[in-house]
């Protein structure tokens, strides 16, 4: 990755703080665009890019920490122009930044309906976008969008739609890209966890148990998208993968140092899997 530059939203801690932490490591230049940072209020969740930025410093690493709102268009245009400015190019973009809300339609305000689309569907679309022009110029450019794979189960459309069709518009988005991109040497794949992630929104959403016991260390996903972003993007775009399958594929078979709990069968399935492709 030495020479590299990647884009990483929602970058301020759990996954997205994770594979910049990672690529960084590897030797890529990392730009970390997320809302929390600088001098502002404290965030409601621990994490902000300029902790990041430290952290990757501390450990050698090149970072350029970004505040901005990915609703915004200029915050947006600005963020991958600052990237290009800093670093001398973009290879890489990665679409981590999501919210999340599981109220279901009866109850959900449309202003919670339109949040979870400006975010999660257009604001990764605005990325991606907004970086085509420089990943054109990039030997080895890649979109990767934490996004699921596409199941028409009733299981997931039915109980939170809002939140479950904004994060199906992100993959959506990847097969599209990788098809419209197709002859350009640009990919663009997904990648969604296998099982629940340890971060601190799963802390809040789903309860410390799940966090701290049932899950696994943000650092696989970590893993899996290097190895994705490593593989040749001409032959390797319009996948929606999970960790699981991309590091098994890498050689992988024992996941033991990922698990934040004791033992592997406790773990809690990740949503939007098909029944065929779990644990």
């Amino acid at each position: 990755m030495a020479g590299r530059t990647v884009l990483v939203t929602g970058a301020s801690r759990g996954i997205g703080a994770a594979i910049a932490l990672r690529f960084a490591a590897s030797g890529a230049g990392v730009a970390l665009f997320a809302k929390s940072g600088g001098p502002a209020a404290p965030p409601r969740i621990p994490g902000t890019v300029d902790t990041v930025a430290e952290q990757v410093r501390a450990a050698g690493g090149r970072a350029l920490p970004i505040v901005g709102d990915l609703r915004r268009d200029e915050d947006v245009e600005a963020a991958v122009e600052r990237t290009v400015a800093e670093f001398g190019g973009l290879d890489i973009v990665v679409n981590n930044a999501a919210a999340f809300d599981t109220t279901p339609t009866s109850a959900i305000s449309m202003r919670r309906y339109d949040l979870l689309h400006q975010i999660n569907a257009r604001g990764s679309f605005a990325v991606s976008r907004a970086a085509l022009p420089h990943l054109a110029r990039s030997a080895a450019a890649h979109i990767l969008s934490i996004s699921p794979p596409l199941t028409l189960d009733p299981r997931w459309l039915g109980p939170h739609l809002a939140y479950t069709a904004s994060k199906y518009a992100v993959s959506l988005t990847t097969l599209g890209l990788a098809a419209e991109l197709v002859e350009s040497g640009i990919a663009a794949n997904s990648l969604w966890p296998a099982t629940s992630i340890g971060t601190e929104a799963i802390r809040t959403i789903l309860g410390e148990d799940v966090a701290a016991r049932r899950s696994r260390r943000p650092e696989i996903m970590a893993d899996a998208a290097l190895a994705i972003v490593r593989r040749d993007p001409r032959s390797c775009t319009g996948n929606l993968f999970t960790d699981e399958e991309v590091l098994r594929g890498e050689g992988v078979t024992d996941f033991a140092h990922y698990l934040l709990g004791d033992c592997d069968a406790d773990l809690e399935p990740s949503w939007f899997l098909p029944e065929e492709t779990k644990r």
